[in-house]
């Protein structure tokens, strides 16, 4: 589907969307996680209260089930009432979790807002980044099922800040993964700024009452410490307000670039200079505003090949009136935004948007778009014609390359109540090949949705090891051709916001009995192909033979 198709389609008038044949079951309950978000609000209106907090599907003790992690806040100083801590919970392949954030040595308080997992020193088991108002944490796993708080030995201790997301990526491709942090504004409760709407009573500030901050690039020396290039590297801004980050190739030369959503700030484009450095490339690119020419509140974000042409397209989530953005590349260096012309932007235009993904929810083959939405006041329930403070999240059904369509009201009654969303995750937690829905919420309940396919769609899963490059393959791009076209994935961390998703990649066949051809791009350069694929699992090690499928 080429991106002139795409468009034309999408300038029909919407209809209703059809079953979608599928179906997202609030297990959240039943699978025993019990958790609720501490803000640490108590009527000061404190401006980290709004934010968090993230989560993040991973198998941290390597059993083939994916486990949950939970980020959480923590009562301020001069007002605790009670301990909580972040939760992690073990996948213990029934359907069921037990929390074993003890056992783990992760019962540490900490204001947590964001979460990045990667295995950074290559020895085979996630390590956990966990971002922060105050010290950000670094908590590397010892194959044990047991964490270390290795922040201070790492070389990532000593710096305060109001991070929010984080990810991880190979940046100069040395086979070592480095750690892209974004931060911001500068706060402090002691320099929190009083905001009012009725000239009174406190509120919760705008970002443009505080200064921006920059954010970080660490770079992986590969023996378990981390530099500092943030200047080096041409990424020091203390300009940006920065929500969420996202890993692109933009202009497809094989080296990864960012791009990062600001809030009330231009959206920066980071193009990767082989070298090293980067250049911002935002404007340049059509990324940076609206369509109008203003910047958006921009929180959440996610980067994928949304229309099977192989070109790259953006998903950012704004503030309420200003529309969820849709960009897609129209060229080699410049994007669009479909928004409106693919129905995305009416239907997103009351929404507060917070986490967002693409991921295939019906198995068809294309790329869907999920984003969750809630306000950040209360107060705002007082606002007349104000959608609210709960909101529902949106799931929009890509169409085949011609438009989406919100199926969310269609999925499940509890899918589709309204919730002060933030965080945002997908993976395959019950092993039985279709993805399934991590989300929480500020100061209240995380939520597990269980995808039940229904439809007879087939799917084709891939894991991938790097050998030559980091051992998490993040950066590879896999492209399945298949009767009815083609599709491509790339193994990411960061996107959506302040969360992380599985590093498996899903491919959906339809009722395709098979695929014709895999090609995998590796973070190193090497390029490997493999044929006559069914459905089913498989594994692929860099430089070995696809092994599988194992088949659900």
């Amino acid at each position: 589907m080429n991106r002139r198709a795409f468009l034309l389609g999408a300038t029909r008038a919407l209809q209703a969307a059809p079953s979608p044949g599928f179906r997202l079951v609030d297990i959240t309950a039943p699978a025993g996680i019990h958790f609720h978000h501490n803000s640490g609000a108590y009527g000061a209106k404190l401006l980290p209260e709004t934010m968090g907090p993230g989560c993040a599907f991973l198998d941290y003790d390597n059993d083939g089930w994916l486990d949950i992690l939970l980020i959480n806040g923590m009562d301020w100083p001069g007002h605790k009432k009670r301990r909580t801590t972040l939760k992690l919970y073990r996948n213990n392949g029934n359907g069921t979790f037990t929390d074993v954030t003890e056992r783990a040595g992760l019962a540490v308080e900490m204001y947590g807002l964001g979460v990045a997992v990667a295995d950074y020193n290559n020895d085979g088991f996630p390590d956990i980044f966990v971002t922060c108002v105050g010290q950000n944490r670094l908590f590397q796993n010892t194959g044990k099922g047991h964490f270390l708080d290795v922040t201070a030995k790492s070389g990532l201790g000593g710096r305060t800040a109001f991070s929010t997301s984080a990810m991880w990526f190979d940046y100069d491709r040395d086979g070592h993964l480095d750690l892209f942090v974004c931060n911001y504004v500068k706060w402090a409760p002691e320099h929190d700024v009083f905001c009012s709407v009725d000239g009174k009573n406190k509120s919760y500030c705008t970002p443009e009452a505080y200064r921006g901050s920059t954010c970080w690039l660490f770079r992986n020396r590969g023996n378990g410490t981390f530099e500092d290039v943030t200047a080096r590297s041409a990424i020091f801004d203390t300009s940006s307000k920065s929500l969420g980050v996202a890993m692109l190739d933009y202009d497809r030369d094989g080296w990864p670039d960012l791009i990062v959503a600001n809030d009330t700030q231009p959206n920066k484009l980071y193009r990767n200079q082989r070298d090293g450095t980067f250049e911002e490339m935002g404007v340049k690119a059509g990324v940076a505003f609206s369509e109008d020419g203003k910047a958006r509140a921009g929180m959440g974000i996610d980067a994928a090949d949304f229309t099977n042409s192989g070109s790259p397209g953006v998903a950012i989530t704004n503030f309420d009136n200003e529309m969820m953005a849709l960009y897609l590349a129209s060229s080699r260096a410049a994007f669009s935004d479909i928004a409106l012309k693919t129905g995305i932007g009416r239907l997103s235009r009351s929404s507060l948007g917070f986490g967002c993904a693409f991921f295939d929810a019906d198995l068809d083959g294309w790329l869907d778009l999920i984003a969750v939405n809630g306000h950040i006041d209360a107060t705002v329930r007082n606002v007349p014609g104000n959608i609210g403070y709960a909101q529902p999240p949106h799931l929009f059904l890509n169409q085949r390359g011609t438009a989406f369509m919100d199926a969310a009201g269609q999925v499940g009654a509890g899918f589709a109540a309204p919730k002060v969303g933030r965080g945002l995750a997908y993976g395959d937690f019950d092993r039985d090949g279709d993805l399934d829905v991590l989300m929480t919420t500020n100061q209240g309940p995380a939520y597990l949705y269980r995808n039940d396919v229904a439809n007879g769609n087939k799917p084709l899963r891939l894991r991938l090891t790097g050998t030559k490059s980091n051992r998490d393959a993040i950066g590879a791009t896999a492209r399945l051709e298949t009767p009815a076209g083609a599709q491509s994935r790339t193994v990411k961390s960061g996107s959506s916001y302040l969360s992380q998703s599985e590093l498996a990649l899903t491919f959906g066949l339809g009722k395709q009995a098979s695929a014709s051809r895999l090609v995998i791009e590796w973070p190193s350069g090497r390029v490997e192909e493999h044929k006559n694929l069914r459905p089913g699992h498989y594994e692929c090690r860099e430089g070995d033979l696809l092994k599988g499928p194992d088949r659900y």
